[in-house]
């Protein structure tokens, strides 16, 4: 089976982070894949795994990324998929730079923003939005 969410992350450093995101997808029984991309450093990489996520049957993106974050915009401006960004603390700003280059896109271009270090509701966020077409996963999200 094919991951159905794809999480892309744009340090190593920033993985510790997503622990509480991929321990909430395993716990829902959710297929997931993880990539370490950057939207600075690797655009062009970044850009291909966005625009050809929904061919590997990918359904939802979750992206973290701290320091002035554009990983989450620039995936979301590649795909028509749902993308959810996970600002990540770091820094002089402790996040809030993060928080803002995460949260304001431009119209056309959205990106569900979770809190500063949020990523457990982004996977209950992904799941829910998985639950639309999946009753047995709406069904555990009710217990």
């Amino acid at each position: 089976m094919s991951p159905s969410v794809g999480i892309v992350v744009g340090s190593k450093s920033d993985l510790p982070v997503l622990e509480k995101c991929t321990t909430r997808l395993e716990e829902y029984g959710i297929e997931y894949e993880l990539e370490v991309r950057s939207a600075h450093r690797t655009p062009e990489s970044v850009a291909e795994y966005a625009s050809n996520a929904r061919d590997r049957g990918i359904k939802v993106l979750i992206c973290a990324a701290g320091m002035a974050a554009h990983l989450a915009g620039a995936v979301a401006a590649r795909t028509s998929l749902p993308v959810i960004g996970i600002p990540v603390a770091g820094g002089t700003l402790g996040g809030l730079d993060s928080l803002l280059s995460t949260v304001q896109m431009p119209s056309g271009v959205p990106v569900a923003t979770v809190a500063i270090n949020g990523a457990a509701n982004a996977a209950v966020l992904a799941a829910q939005i998985l639950a639309l077409s999946d009753p047995d996963l709406a069904k555990k999200l009710e217990k």
